[in-house]
């Protein structure tokens, strides 16, 4: 086992995977998945794994997890935080928020809090222009935002956990 940022990585946990899905032509998406939903994420170790059990070139696996955004390749917060940066946002300060959620979080986007409470994302559109500017937290859309709105919510959620 490998340590990796506080948690264990048992790569056992993948065996049944494997082995049910190595004979399966076009199977590594799938595998990948269930790899992800094990580990929360794609460690090396894990990749490096997967590579030689079913025997398909690391840089073939890499080439896939790169060029879907499904994947990652780094712990993800326990809540994941999207905030608009499309044109409706923008116009009404989702800059603003967006450097006052970094400021508050010491992250930036495209990144996870140390204690892996929080991934920072942007996106294009949430779909939700009239709410603007708007942000997702897991599933909840928060619209109508001010910088003092946005980091309500995150101290709401940062209490519940305690």
């Amino acid at each position: 086992m490998e340590k990796d940022r506080g948690s264990e990585i048992d790569l056992a946990l993948l065996d049944p995977v494997i082995e049910e899905k190595k004979h399966i032509k076009g199977s590594l998406i799938p595998l990948l998945q269930a790899a992800q939903e094990i580990y929360g994420y794609l460690p090396e170790k894990v990749l490096q794994y997967i590579s030689s059990e079913i025997k398909i070139p690391l840089s073939r696996i890499y080439g896939v997890i790169t060029f879907y955004a499904q994947f990652y390749q780094k712990p993800r917060g326990k809540h994941i935080i999207k905030l608009c940066q499309g044109t409706a946002c923008h116009v009404k300060g989702g800059k603003g928020i967006l450097e006052e959620v970094e400021r508050t979080l010491g992250t930036k986007a495209g990144e996870t809090t140390e204690d892996l409470m929080f991934t920072l994302e942007t996106v294009a559109c949430l779909g939700t222009c009239f709410l603007a500017p708007v942000k997702m937290v897991d599933d909840q859309y928060y619209g109508r935002l001010t910088p003092r709105a946005a980091l309500k919510v995150i101290e709401k959620i940062r209490k519940a956990e305690v």
